[in-house]
């Protein structure tokens, strides 16, 4: 079995499915399990309904709403009848979650965030499995909920390998079109989970190992994975092969054309990753797979913008020990705080941080108990792979340098904007 994961991109609109359908038409679709995320920009738009609903916003309605005519419309494009059963099928899942919303005592914003965002890959893998079939092609529809199973960790769940294994392996049809969610689990009280931000890619790859998989595509808007985001970096160039290894250290640092959570499994079954454009099909991509050399060999750079780098030291100049590291990080555990970048001197320890939930000042406060605390926030967080001396002035270039690192193959450089 082959799996495919589409993302947001390629189904944001009705031409986009189309597309789906095309490439599917050019690759063959037999013992294919697609993976699909939200459409467009969906989960975005239910991050708004959320926040309108934890701030009993009277837009709540009105943002709901938008969610609703942004796929009725990508509806009517595709389909001639209003009649059809898909119409019926969408609007039960609106439904749903126009009941949640109405009924939830939760205050964990957590929960609900997984509850409400869930409706974007539901919805999105509904419209493309009735689509396919009115196309011709036969597909399985698969609540990945009842597959997928993990712990309450709302928003970053952990999944239950075991469980999940068995589940799969013995459901999954195999000879047809399987269209399943990309991002969501459930957890035992079959509550749906999430796998945390762009988790589609490892739900692909979950399902690769469980089932064996002869190799996962990504299908993406851009040829493959490059050596640099353009948006960030002019003259960007395709990686035509890497090695398992080398895109689990791209990952880790956080280029983020490969979830860094997606590379583990395949690598354990040795299932190659391709990523692909499904603009041009056609064309090869990047392949990912065991032992192969970094194809062309050439700096790789990765930037983590809106990054914070907090640096504490001892209130009486006393040495910062395991024990203080150990007490640090606890609390940067507990409070949820990313950490990309360490490094310590005799009486100082400073972290480039990602404040994801939003955490930073609860935290602070708390340190500020036993250490002197300084931070700079909206720094630049710059990772070159394979560094040499004209990619090091070209990151450096027009920014003020706050720290910079270098082992033997990577340089991470914390940069902030020159004034």
């Amino acid at each position: 079995m082959r799996i495919f994961k589409f993302g947001g991109a390629s189904v944001k609109d009705a031409a986009g499915v189309r597309n789906v359908y095309s490439v599917l038409q050019q690759t063959g679709y037999d013992d294919v399990l697609l993976v699909v995320s939200a459409m467009g920009k969906t989960t975005n738009a239910l991050e708004v309904v959320i926040k309108d609903y934890f701030g009993k916003s009277p837009a709540l309605k009105s943002s709901a709403q938008e969610v609703r005519k942004y796929h009725n419309q990508i509806l009517l494009d595709l389909f001639e009848d209003e009649k059809h059963a898909v119409f019926a099928a969408v609007n039960q899942l609106f439904a749903d979650l126009d009941f949640f919303l109405a009924q939830n005592k939760s205050p964990n914003y957590n929960f609900v965030y997984d509850q409400v965002v869930s409706m974007g890959e539901l919805i999105s893998t509904t419209i493309l499995a009735h689509f396919m079939n009115h196309q011709g092609i036969k597909t399985n529809w698969i609540d990945v909920r009842n597959f997928i199973k993990t712990d309450n960790t709302y928003r970053d769940a952990n999944v239950d390998w075991d469980l999940t294994q068995k589940n799969i392996s013995k459901n999954v049809k195999k000879k047809v079109l399987n269209i399943t969610q990309g991002f969501l689990g459930s957890d035992e009280n079959n509550f749906t989970t999430t796998l945390g931000r762009e988790g589609s890619d490892y739900t692909a790859a979950i399902f690769a190992y469980c089932l064996g998989a002869e190799s996962v595509t990504i299908w993406k808007d851009v040829p493959g994975v490059m050596n640099a985001d353009p948006r960030y970096f002019e003259n960007a160039r395709l990686l035509n092969q890497i090695s398992y290894r080398e895109a689990i250290e791209l990952a880790f640092y956080g280029a983020t054309v490969i979830h860094p959570k997606t590379l583990q499994p395949l690598q354990r079954k040795e299932i190659p990753l391709y990523v692909k454009s499904f603009l041009n099909p056609e064309l090869p991509g990047t392949a990912v797979s065991k032992g192969k050399d970094l194809e062309p060999h050439l700096p790789c750079f990765i930037v983590k913008k809106e990054q914070l780098l907090v640096s504490l030291s001892s209130i009486d100049f006393s040495f910062i020990m395991e024990e203080n590291i150990s007490e640090i990080f606890a609390l940067l555990h507990q409070y949820k705080m990313k950490v990309h970048l360490i490094q310590n001197s005799a009486i100082s320890f400073s972290v480039c941080v990602d404040d994801k939930f939003g955490n930073f000042n609860e935290l602070k406060n708390v340190l500020s108990k036993k250490f002197k605390v300084s931070y700079n926030e909206n720094v630049s967080l710059y990772t070159i792979r394979h560094f040499d001396e004209k990619a090091t002035k070209m990151v450096e270039q027009d920014k003020m340098v706050l720290l910079k690192q270098v082992s033997r193959e990577t340089m991470q450089i914390v940069t902030k904007e020159a004034q």
